[in-house]
């Protein structure tokens, strides 16, 4: 049951991604129309050529194929999306309420919110990486550089010293002046670690108050001799009361936006 759970789980989540990739594409065609006498047309066959310089475009479409295999590692991993799913899953849980909201809400919402939170950082990737690209006027090589320096800056802001310095470590070699000497496949992990790590701590704030009113209730039903009666369904209204009081929705969203712009 648990194994089916998690592949309905997984076929949702590639269909969002695909839907996502189908609007981000119908957004940049206008643009590529305007910028070009033509919109870019993909044609994949096998033939002979005596020109080095046409094995060039084949590999750009491998790379951009194995970029698109990577997408949902990237947006999981390199983004906050991490810590809002995690955050999310934990006030689920919290609240007891089974499966409401859905699997397929809370990824939607952590998606929309990622996109929100990341847009400096995807502007910033389009200005100095993208854009001069398609315009011919840096190289690969250097697209690449440009559009990790932002990634780079926002991971490492939001990473602990103390992970930061264990992968470091861990990796050995000549230790790095600056952040800037850092490889991101070293600062990568560490910005997971402490994603993770501040997630879980947001997700026990959440459950103490939660967990308080389950005492509660289970202290009552018990001197009122309830002990058939289970606690869970009688305090959910009340854990239920106490989120829509405090306006739960607002004060999490916002608290989690903040925390990435700080």
């Amino acid at each position: 049951m648990k194994h089916m759970f998690v592949a309905q789980n997984q076929r949702h989540y590639k269909r969002l991604l695909i839907i996502l990739f189908i609007l981000a594409m119908l957004f940049l065609l206008p643009k590529w129309s305007h910028a070009q006498d033509a919109i870019p047309k993909l044609t994949i066959g096998i033939g002979q050529s005596n020109n080095p310089s046409d094995l060039v475009p084949t590999l750009q479409i491998v790379l951009l194929l194995t970029v698109l295999s990577l997408a949902p590692s990237i947006l999981i991993m390199m983004t906050s999306f991490t810590r809002l799913i995690v955050v999310f899953h934990f006030l689920r849980q919290s609240l007891a309420t089974q499966t409401v909201p859905s699997n397929q809400i809370l990824i939607g919402l952590a998606l929309f919110i990622t996109f929100f939170i990341m847009q400096p950082v995807i502007t910033e990737v389009n200005e100095k990486a993208l854009q001069p690209y398609l315009k011919k006027e840096i190289s690969q090589e250097q697209a690449l550089e440009n559009a990790a320096d932002p990634v780079r800056a926002f991971m490492v802001k939001q990473t602990r010293p103390k992970d930061l310095q264990l992968f470091i470590n861990l990796r050995g070699g000549e230790k790095p002046k600056t952040v800037k000497d850092v490889s991101i496949w070293t600062i990568i992990p560490a910005f997971i670690v402490s994603e993770l790590k501040t997630a879980f701590q947001i997700g026990f704030l959440l459950y103490l108050p939660m967990l308080l009113i389950d005492l509660v209730v289970g202290s009552v039903l018990l001197s009122m001799g309830m002990m058939m009666l289970p606690p869970v369904m009688i305090a959910m209204p009340f854990k239920l009361l106490l989120f829509v009081l405090v306006d739960g929705w607002y004060l999490i969203v916002e608290s989690l936006v903040r925390g990435f712009r700080l």
